[in-house]
């Protein structure tokens, strides 16, 4: 058994999929309405577990708070650069004694993506 995908209901599903697709390198796996509901799947490409973002006008969307989401990449200083190129406020890249890398970011509805490097 694996984790198929992991849902958020979002506020603006274009500006969310922007940002995922340039600060995870996720694309668009499948996008399709149901309803007044608009959905996307991305993924990596690689038969990982997807991230579905679904925007429903007037309905509830996740707040981010008390969790993040941890991308693995080998890009840290030139992805922090892009972040705060595009004023996303990056937090400082933390180095702790575990041989990582990381920092973190805020996406569009305030979900907290940490990109990490494992050099370990």
């Amino acid at each position: 058994m694996h984790l198929q995908h992991i849902t958020f209901r979002v506020k603006d599903l274009d500006r969310t999929i922007a940002f995922y697709e340039t600060m995870t390198e996720l694309r668009v796996d499948r996008r399709f309405t149901a309803g007044v509901a608009e959905l996307a799947f991305l993924s990596n490409g690689e038969g990982e577990t997807q991230l579905e973002f679904i925007h429903i006008p007037g309905g509830q969307t996740f707040e981010g708070k008390g969790m993040f989401l941890c991308f693995a990449t080998d890009k840290l200083e030139p992805m922090h650069a892009l972040a705060a190129e595009l004023d996303l406020n990056p937090s400082p890249i933390q180095e702790p004694d575990d041989g990582t890398r990381y920092f973190y970011v805020y996406d569009p509805d305030g979900v907290s993506v940490q990109l990490r490097s494992f050099t370990a």
